[in-house]
């Protein structure tokens, strides 16, 4: 084990030298980062928001919301299939969570009923009646649809984690660092934003559903009496803006967001104000070209989260896959609305749960305490070791350990990995487990000593002997510390984290280098006796 093989010694100094570079940048002021050559390294350590201090929110997916309008786009449904098939019907509404309806005719109801169960829904494996919705017959001529309840639980799962997705989109979009977005329980998510001092911002970019629809208005209708409650069937009543502060709208969206490829903040070359500038994909843009030729002389609706932001009139086809989106934009509302159309729009309401703000003031005062806490506990280390095995062994030791903490640095640094206080925690610890191995290695070159070995046989059995048991010591550590990150989340998964770098360079250091160093001196003095025995 005392061999010094060139392989050896080349890992310690590529080592050494990668630990430098990759952890050199954390010392340096951002001025001296930047004017430093492509090829060098320049990312730092990146600090949670417990160190950095940031936003904090925690968000309920609203599943109630998202079976609401699964039901009234259920209830549309139901209406263009009975009207296409010219099956009359009465008393089509949301009852109690299911669409009822009434068929006109005795001797329709079956059609009805097979016609529905065929068109309505979607196709599932694994559910009974192959669909997601139920239809099932009543009494007085009537059918109710309703939801299978594993099929839109599973629908719920989904939104969960859509919504998850787009939240990290939005965020990236606002160039957060290394925001942790994670899921808790079976509908909410936790947002920790570092670095994002104002949550109300924060709110109104993930808050904000975003779905996007353009639909015909409706110029047939009588706005007062349908703010009377009287709405033409397969219309709407929504709010406008300031040139007509109400709009009655065709239920269904001739295209919808989602067929969006991009948006953009910019200003009309006419006006100089504000607008939103868009491109559809293939499919959005001949549905778009299609319902603008079909309805040019009419008005529709740009409809953003149940809210007409504008209603322009089609004074030609469009067929050019691209449009502009005009409204009281200021510069940053139009932005940000670019942005949500980029990111996609959730699949239901966000409810903001609870949230928090956390100074940088507060992460300064705990980044402080962590390096209080490591350099303490680094001196104790030294302490112990130079007092138990020397100058010589108990000095390695700690050359070992300075390298494992530079090793450490460069990893997160490199990975980008999230330091949290909790990561501090495990930094501290790997520290103190670090010096283990190197206790096992010199306590067995001790017992070979008294065994009566001579300086080579003992100093190559304290490797070899005490091998199997750092590794075995370190590997059940490694284990935990993953099975901390698979499940844990937050803190636990920043302690295990750091926990994991840890182990494997300390490892490494504390058997390696060590074993380099003492090779050299054993080279250099050869030794009639240990120094530590």
């Amino acid at each position: 084990m005392l061999t010094l093989s060139r392989w050896k010694v080349l890992l310690v100094v590529l080592s050494v030298v990668f630990g430098a570079l990759f952890a050199l940048p954390n010392a340096l002021p951002q001025d001296v980062r930047d004017g430093l050559p492509a090829f060098m390294p320049k990312k730092t350590l990146n600090l949670g928001l417990d160190l950095q201090g940031g936003s904090y929110l925690l968000l309920e997916v609203d599943t109630n919301a998202l079976r609401s309008e699964r039901l009234t786009n259920m209830l549309e449904d139901v209406r263009t299939q009975l009207r296409e098939e010219q099956i009359q019907f009465t008393n089509l509404a949301v009852v109690n969570g299911a669409v009822v309806v009434r068929i006109t005719d005795a001797a329709q109801v079956g059609a009805a009923t097979k016609l529905l169960r065929e068109n309505i829904g979607t196709v599932l494996q694994g559910v009974v009646g192959g669909r997601d919705v139920r239809v099932s017959a009543e009494a007085d001529q009537r059918l109710r649809l309703e939801f299978v309840p594993e099929a839109f639980e599973a629908e719920a799962a989904r939104a969960v984690e859509q919504s998850q997705e787009i939240i990290r989109r939005r965020i990236d979009e606002l160039g957060t660092r290394e925001p942790s977005i994670t899921r808790q329980g079976t509908n909410r998510i936790v947002v920790a934003a570092p670095g994002e001092s104002d949550p109300e911002k924060l709110k109104a970019i993930l808050g904000q559903t975003a779905k996007l629809t353009f639909q015909m208005v409706d110029e047939t209708a009588d706005i007062a009496q349908a703010q009377q409650g009287r709405v033409p069937p397969g219309t709407v009543l929504l709010p406008g803006d300031d040139i007509q502060p109400a709009y009655v709208v065709k239920r269904r969206a001739l295209v919808t967001g989602e067929m969006l490829t991009d948006a953009q903040a910019g200003f009309d070359p006419q006006t100089g104000r504000p607008v939103v500038n868009f491109r559809f994909n293939g499919q959005g843009a001949r549905r778009f070209a299609d319902a603008t030729s079909q309805n040019v002389g009419k008005r529709f609706a740009i409809v953003l989260d149940d809210k007409v932001i504008s209603a322009p009139n089609i004074n030609e086809p469009i067929t050019g896959g691209s449009g502009q989106i005009s409204g009281n934009f200021t510069a940053e509302s139009a932005n940000n609305l670019a942005i949500l159309l980029r990111a996609g729009a959730l699949p239901t309401r966000l409810n903001v749960e609870e949230q928090r703000t956390v100074g940088a003031e507060l992460g300064a005062d705990a980044i402080e305490a962590g390096k209080i806490s490591t350099i303490v506990g680094f001196v104790a280390i030294l302490a112990f070791m130079l007092l138990a095995y020397g100058f010589l062994f108990g000095g390695i030791s700690v050359v070992a350990l300075l390298v494992n903490g530079l090793l450490i640095i460069a990893a997160m640094s490199l990975t980008q990995a999230t330091l949290t206080l909790p990561g501090i925690a495990g930094l501290i610890l790997t520290l103190a487990v670090a010096v283990d191995a190197n206790v096992l290695i010199y306590e067995r070159m001790r017992d070979e000593v008294r065994a009566g070995r001579n300086v080579v046989t003992a100093m190559d059995a304290g490797f070899s002997r005490a091998m199997s048991t750092i590794i075995d010591a370190n590997l059940t550590t490694l284990l935990a510390a993953l099975m901390m990150f698979q499940f844990g989340a937050g803190p636990v998964k920043g302690f295990a984290w750091t926990l994991s770098i840890g182990v494997i360079t300390s490892v490494f250091s504390a058997v390696l280098i060590t074993q380099v160093l003492l090779a050299w001196w054993f080279r250099a003095t050869r030794p009639k006796t240990l120094p530590i025995a």
